[in-house]
């Protein structure tokens, strides 16, 4: 098939997979035993498909014969008009399809995600702000059943969140979360603004594929840990013991602290859990430099200074700069509602990387 890379490969690893599906010991580990299941069913889908294209360009161009040939039967070449149009879309269709599945796939997609999101620039409002999305992206993974777990939580003296880390789990998490990275910025008037005039602040966030203990090797000596007393509202075990964790990694200079737990031991759990999935992330962002000039078309999916997006409550609008896409839908996006949004981005992304797959980047 004329521009499209040949599935030869792409069927032995198939076929390789199939070997290790059939041995007795293929369920030993299961985590192994699901991401091969996964990339099997993957596989499968592609080669189904690419058949089905095969047979698409066969049949379209057998009508097109059929149209040049002067002496074909005139209601035959009547139907083949007819069916042309429906043909061409079809083939069109399926070949985008086969692009799209020769992508090849990032290995973090079907981790678990540790978000973080900061106030920035805005004082009390960008506080605000930040715990706004954060409820924003705890009702998103609940509407996708996820479970959320905080690991880390800063209020303000407003009742916003100067900072606050949390882990997500599920299907997929990190292929539908990744693109939220960036700094969001919200336009409102504040609610002690006593003239009216419109406010700019903002937030950072940060989505971390959960790393494992293979990803990030951390070595003890490279740690420098202390404790504290965790401060907050009041509850048994608050202030009264020393639960509160600062875990600062000397060769990267990363700092994680983590209060959430009431156990000294369950803190160091989790913020070594945050710092593993940072130093995995700029690994990953170090790897990525290497395609810098490919990357710089991308769509962003991780540059903490990049403005992403903008939400304007006066005009009930949402634009993603990324993409040029506007909605105008604020209160149910802050509710959680930002599938359009994800799939958007998913669509632009897939683009970019098609492109690259038939310029033979990647």
């Amino acid at each position: 098939m004329q521009g499209i890379p040949h599935i030869q490969p792409f069927e032995q690893r198939a076929e390789e997979i199939d070997v290790l599906m059939a041995r007795s010991d293929f369920f030993q580990d299961q985590r192994r035993a699901a991401a091969l299941s996964r990339e099997h069913q993957k596989l499968r889908f592609l080669i189904d498909v690419y058949n089905d294209l095969g047979r698409a360009e066969r049949d379209l161009k057998e009508h097109t014969d059929l149209l040049a040939d002067p002496q074909a039967d005139s209601e035959l070449v009547a139907l083949a008009k007819e069916e042309i149009g429906g043909l061409e879309k079809k083939v069109e269709k399926l070949r985008q399809d086969v692009l799209v599945a020769m992508i090849p796939p990032d290995e973090t997609d079907s981790r678990n995600t540790v978000v973080e999101i900061r106030a920035g620039a805005g004082g009390g409002e960008a506080s605000l702000f930040a715990a706004e999305l954060f409820r924003m992206y705890s009702r998103f993974a609940e509407n996708h059943g996820w479970k959320v777990e905080p690991m880390g939580i800063s209020e303000s003296d407003c009742g916003g969140l100067r900072e606050v880390a949390f882990l997500i789990s599920g299907e997929e998490v990190y292929r539908r979360m990744k693109y939220e990275s960036g700094v969001h910025r919200v336009q409102r008037v504040p609610a002690t603004e006593a003239n009216g005039r419109i406010h700019t602040s903002t937030a950072t966030v940060a989505v971390l594929p959960e790393a494992e203990e293979v990803d990030i090797e951390i070595r003890p000596d490279d740690l420098e840990i202390s404790v504290c007393r965790a401060s907050g509202p009041g509850g048994q075990g608050v202030n009264t013991t020393d639960s509160a964790v600062q875990m600062h990694h000397k060769p990267s200079g990363l700092t994680v602290f983590c209060a959430d737990e009431r156990s000294q031991q369950k803190n160091k759990a989790k913020a070594l859990k945050v710092l593993r999935s940072r130093l995995l992330k700029a690994k990953q962002d170090e790897e990525h430099e290497k395609y810098a000039a490919h990357r710089r078309g991308q769509i962003g999916t991780g540059d903490r200074s990049e403005r992403i997006r903008t939400y304007n409550f006066p005009q009930n609008r949402l634009t993603d700069h990324r993409i040029n896409m506007t909605v105008h839908n604020l209160p149910q996006v802050m509710e959680g509602a930002i599938d359009d949004l994800v799939e958007a981005l998913q669509i632009a992304d897939q683009a970019v990387k098609v492109e690259a797959l038939l310029e033979g980047k990647i």
